[in-house]
């Protein structure tokens, strides 16, 4: 009984996920990507050599853009660090030649911002006040509600921890629900700090982005500590260099609101 239990808690669809991280991958793994990835560049030929109409049309204007995105990265590298004149800075009178090349000169690194923050998003690194948090078990977080006439089916599951569901949130019917999240543990807001300007305000969340400990618990809306969410900062007045305002951004979740009663989160900025 115990087993089949166990096997309710566990996701349904993380197979090979699990397999990694239970035995590891191949010892050749890393050298067939490797490989793959070498060949790709024939394979992609060979597909735009043998598409024809309209495909072709949409598939040579997509690789056409990432070409052209691609060299602008490269360009940006590659005049990562430049040196410009500074009029200013120009001292009067004669200079030695050893220092002509040198002088008046300010070196800049040229690399955006922009790309700066798209290559961190890429390799999902995330700057994050709390780094590493303790994993939650599926026992802690999930109660076993027995159901039927003789109390003897066992695979609904009421959560114990605080959630978030959404403003348009409506239960299934109780025969279809296979996790049940009480009214009494449903949270709408957040306590979210500002690391510079020092102030709490109160915000709406708006949704789960990322539990660490599980995607169930992110699918599920659970919020434990360490839990990435999005709160609504339209309040707060910011806004883009564009000059549009700011409607939602991330905060991380620092407290354990099943023990505070409130979420206690700091703004990612």
């Amino acid at each position: 009984m115990s087993a089949i239990i166990f096997h309710l808690l566990q996701p349904q669809n993380e197979h090979i996920e699990q397999h990694i991280r239970r035995h590891g991958r191949r010892l050749d793994y890393h050298e067939k990507k490797r490989k793959k990835e070498s060949r790709e560049a024939h394979e992609r030929s060979k597909k735009a050599q043998g598409l024809k109409g309209l495909k072709a049309k949409i598939y040579h204007k997509k690789r056409q853009s990432e070409k052209v995105q691609m060299k602008r990265t490269i360009k940006m590298h590659q005049q990562r660090k430049t040196k410009q004149k500074t009029e200013e800075n120009v001292p009067e009178g004669a200079v030695p030649a050893y220092l002509l090349d040198r002088e008046g000169q300010t070196r800049a690194k040229v690399l955006s911002n922009m790309i700066k923050q798209k290559r961190k998003e890429k390799a999902g690194k995330w700057d994050v006040p709390l780094p590493k948090v303790k994993g939650v078990s599926e026992s802690d977080v999930f109660k076993v509600v027995k159901t039927g006439k003789t109390r003897r089916k066992g695979w609904k599951r009421m959560v114990t921890k605080a959630c978030f569901v959404g403003e348009g949130f409506t239960r299934k019917p109780p025969k279809y629900e296979r996790f049940i999240r009480p009214m009494g543990l449903r949270v709408k807001k957040a306590h979210v700090t500002h690391p510079e300007l020092k102030a709490t305000f109160c915000l709406p969340i708006l949704g789960v982005k990322k539990n660490p400990t599980s995607p169930m618990y992110t699918q599920l809306g659970v919020l434990t500590k360490g839990t990435i969410i999005e709160v609504n900062v339209s309040e707060l007045g910011m806004v883009t260099q564009g000059g549009k305002v700011v409607w939602g951004k991330f905060a991380q979740v620092t407290n354990n609101p099943e023990n505070d009663g409130c979420v206690n989160a700091v703004l990612l900025v």
